[in-house]
């Protein structure tokens, strides 16, 4: 082997340094693109969780805690602009490690990291509480909006640099030290974002340990972080929760998706089509909050699926260097088992439109699909798919259309497409979802919340919302008489 082909060896990065994992174990990573083995991580044990809580706690106690909203706002912004100007090695480190086209990481993911880190900068200083003042005779009481210490999280693969950005924004802007766990198949860009943030932040105020499952239930059992933040499946959010209880740790999931698009007469089919296609199959599907389920009435249901089958056919999937391409590759040979295995079992009754197979042989791709004639019951209605697949239902008027968008275990994000104001705005409320948008589908901007209701877990993500889920509220009172 080249010394060019050898993997790249990664190590933790603790108390502001990289480090080796206490026992010496490693897992491959793999780039989708190419099934080629890239880099090998540590697979870090509970001893290094521990070193990495340690550091946390050292530095919450020592610094970080006491530091100002505006020292933190300083350092924020230093390393928001630092990754600008590293930009080409983060693209690089989540290209290699996730397989997208190189253009869309950087216009599409890159400056969501930025933009995070700067809008968390600013909202360190904009804390609100009660108004002080004297609700008990004699008695001045205030609230103390305070930080939690150090916190975990773990970060998915669909997204890990921008994830992790969407995290460790709001968690160091109020105060906390961190601890996280990227997905043990794309911790590259997470590491360099900590190698980067150490020159800005004192050592231990942000620690990446990188590992399986073994690390992240090391993460969550570990006594001294009281907060637990987690994205990714409902599996994994329903055995957090079951291993934080025993604690009474805090939790904040953000979970799984199956969002409903609802299409009616009035909505331009080709409009429509355009913008679900987009956020259909954006990132190969790949992402929580991905318009994979359309509810078409009658009016609008043969144009819409003829639309969007041609949307499919047009649209690209391909490797980095591929400057047509639209997507890259499912994130590893599992997932797309996982997507195979949704079309391989598609009902008699629905009919497969566009796509519905692996693309070439090598690296984990797989065609922009779309499958109409659908039924409520039917798996890939009700399970996330979370791969380039849209599904096609006819609902034959608006109560059925929300009865039916309702009626999943899922509650993360939702559309609704019509010219009717009245319509739109009545449909949004009865919409069971923490995100409704209105002829559109998937912007994310970090003013307002992101996060869902039901089997999609609860706490928000972005927004002033998300600093406060790192916070914790303290009554303080006063005697002020005069005896």
């Amino acid at each position: 082997m080249t010394e060019q082909a050898r993997p790249r060896q990664l190590r933790n990065f603790v108390n502001g340094d990289h480090a080796e994992a206490a026992d010496g174990r490693t897992s491959d990573i793999v780039d989708p693109a190419t099934g080629r083995v890239v880099a090998q991580a540590p697979v870090s044990s509970a001893a290094d969780v521990d070193a990495a809580f340690k550091a946390a706690l050292a530095a919450f106690e020592g610094s970080w805690r006491d530091s100002t909203p505006a020292d933190r706002q300083i350092a924020l912004n230093r390393f928001a602009d630092a990754v600008e100007e590293r930009a080409d090695e983060l693209v690089a480190a989540e290209v290699a490690n996730c397989g997208k086209p190189v253009a869309s990481t950087r216009d599409e993911e890159l400056w969501q990291v930025t933009d995070a880190l700067r809008f968390f900068a600013g909202a360190a200083r904009t804390l609100e509480g009660r108004a002080a003042a004297e609700y008990l005779a004699d008695h001045t009481s205030w609230v103390r909006r305070e930080p939690i210490g150090p916190v975990g999280q773990i970060t998915p693969w669909n997204y890990p640099m921008a994830m992790a950005a969407w995290k460790i924004g709001p968690a160091l802007a109020a105060g906390n030290t961190v601890v996280l766990k990227p997905s043990d198949t794309t911790p590259m860009s997470t590491l360099l974002l900590a190698e980067i943030a150490a020159e800005f932040l004192p050592a231990g105020v942000f620690n990446v340990v990188c590992g399986d499952r073994g690390t992240g239930r090391a993460l969550v059992e570990h006594p001294v972080p009281r907060l637990i933040s987690l994205t990714g499946s409902t599996r994994a959010g329903f055995e957090v929760a079951q291993s934080a209880s025993t604690d009474l740790k805090r939790l904040h999931l953000e979970l799984g998706g199956k969002a409903p698009v609802v299409v009616f007469d009035d909505a331009d089919a080709a409009k429509a089509a355009q913008g679900i296609a987009e956020a259909g199959f954006f990132n190969a599907g790949q992402d929580c909050t991905a318009a994979t389920r359309v509810l078409a009435t009658p009016g609008v249901y043969d144009g819409l699926c003829t639309a969007l089958a041609e949307r499919a056919r047009t649209t690209r999937t391909g490797g980095p260097d591929d400057t047509g391409a639209d997507f890259g590759p499912l994130n590893n040979p599992d997932q797309l088992a996982r997507v195979s295995g949704f079309l391989d079992r598609v009902p008699g009754h629905a009919e497969v439109l566009a796509g519905g197979r692996r693309s070439g042989e090598a690296g984990y791709f797989f065609e922009p699909t779309v499958v109409a004639g659908l039924r409520q019951g039917d798996e890939m209605v009700t399970d996330e798919v979370f791969g380039p697949v849209i599904t096609v239902q006819q609902v034959p008027d608006e109560d059925t259309a929300v009865e039916w968008a309702n009626a999943v275990r899922y509650g993360l994000a939702s559309s609704v497409w019509t010219r009717d104001h009245a319509r739109a705005l009545r449909v949004s409320r009865r919409l069971d979802f923490g995100c409704v948008w209105i002829n559109t589908h998937i912007p994310l901007i970090a003013e307002m919340p992101h996060g869902g209701f039901k089997h999609s877990g609860y706490g928000k993500d972005l927004s002033l919302y998300s600093l406060e889920e790192y916070t914790r509220v303290k009554h303080v009172m006063s005697h002020i008489g005069r005896d």
